[in-house]
């Protein structure tokens, strides 16, 4: 088992991560719906600069969606 780091990510790369079995596109369309649909991490990422359309996220961003969605 690889060991999960925080780090900075593209978007697409992380959503890879959690969902390894379909396309990245379909990966990075899963991943906005998780996030929007939790107000929360949603609100989170936002005050971290976060917005629809950011290719990059920051490892504080990375670290809020982990610590509401889990490890991938």
């Amino acid at each position: 088992m690889k060991v999960f780091t925080i780090k900075s990510y593209g978007f697409g790369e992380l959503s890879s991560l959690f969902s390894p079995d379909i396309n990245m596109a379909s990966a990075s369309k899963q991943l906005k719906r998780w996030i929007t649909a939790n107000p929360k991490l949603l609100h989170l990422l936002q005050q971290e600069g976060w917005e629809k359309g950011h290719r990059r996220l920051t490892p504080k961003m990375v670290q809020h969606i982990v610590s509401v969605l889990e490890e991938p």
